[in-house]
């Protein structure tokens, strides 16, 4: 009779293999439980959280718990104020978040101010205006070996009107192509199935051109997505099936039945992900300060811890 450590070490060894292609037995039966336990809705995915510098064990087991349904999770901050970034990243640190990513237009800290912001650089990137951002997973021109694989989005305040969130398990996007046809997860697998033009600005170039598959595994058998909807500065592979595919999946994001989670974030939530797809819509900021939108984002090159 097998210990409980060996069961779960056969466990972890079968499912590091659901998403290889040809083992469909493992595939089937991790889908099955997958869509037989995902949570109808972001509500049920909601912790209440005390302090954040000191997470208690409930709220720990509870927030991975989320995550290991749905790769992302929901929090409320109990006193409902809104949170700095010394706590934010004093909690992300808990959950195994610590390798942050910087990028051109972050603070010194690496945290990300999310907010209409039409100096610098700034102006140059949509999610620094009150445009709506189309589908995507974060940082997917970034390098192979700096893929962001987590990311917490903190709300300071919320803008007075829109700027609605959707958040959508890239898991159930896998799962929908692989059951229309497993050829679109081969051709999405491959280096080049999407590449990245250079980043250029005022004549220099700030980042070279960056190819690589759609979805990839982490070591552990955990699946990643990078994806972006945009159809500019965005170069597919021109192979009948990576079209069919892309295609298929884009249907997909816009079909009213896809289990997609809309919600609007408040001040004092947030939400903590395995680097899901994401969007959202066009917002409205309010005459004063209190209603102008502000969120704080902070990306990594790690997973959340044990999920």
């Amino acid at each position: 009779m097998r210990s409980l450590s060996e069961q779960a070490a056969i466990n972890n060894e079968s499912l590091s293999q659901r998403f290889v292609a040809g083992n469909n037995r493992v595939y089937c039966n991790w889908r099955d439980q997958k869509l037989d336990h995902y949570p109808a809705s972001p509500e049920s995915l909601l912790v209440t959280i005390q302090d954040s510098s000191n997470l208690s064990q409930d709220e720990l087991s509870a927030l991975k718990a989320g995550i290991r349904c749905a790769n992302m999770v929901f929090y409320q901050l109990e006193d409902g104020a809104g949170e700095s970034k010394s706590g934010l990243l004093a909690r992300n640190r808990q959950l195994g978040l610590t390798n942050i990513d910087g990028n051109l237009c972050s603070d010194v800290d690496n945290v990300t101010s999310l907010r209409v912001n039409d100096e610098g650089r700034h102006k140059f990137y949509i999610p620094y205006t009150n445009r709506r951002l189309v589908w995507h997973t974060d940082g997917y021109y970034n390098l192979p070996d700096h893929q962001i694989l987590g990311f917490t989005l903190h709300c300071v305040r919320q803008a007075a009107q829109g700027g609605e969130s959707m958040l959508l398990d890239h898991e159930l996007a896998y799962i929908h192509l692989r059951d229309q046809d497993p050829a679109y997860i081969e051709a999405f697998m491959a280096p080049d199935a999407m590449i990245i033009p250079p980043n250029i600005e005022n004549g220099v170039e700030l980042r070279g051109a960056r190819g690589g598959p759609v979805f990839s595994l982490m070591p552990g058998g955990a699946l990643h997505m990078r994806f972006s909807a945009r159809t500019r500065n965005i170069e597919w592979k021109q192979d009948s099936r990576t079209q069919e595919a892309l295609s298929c999946l884009n249907e997909y994001l816009d079909n009213r039945d896809t289990p997609v989670y809309h919600y609007r974030l408040m001040s004092g939530q947030g939400v903590i992900c395995n680097n899901v797809l994401h969007a959202r819509k066009g917002f409205e900021d309010g005459g004063s300060s209190e209603s102008t939108r502000l969120l704080y984002r902070a990306r990594y090159y790690d997973r959340v811890e044990n999920t």
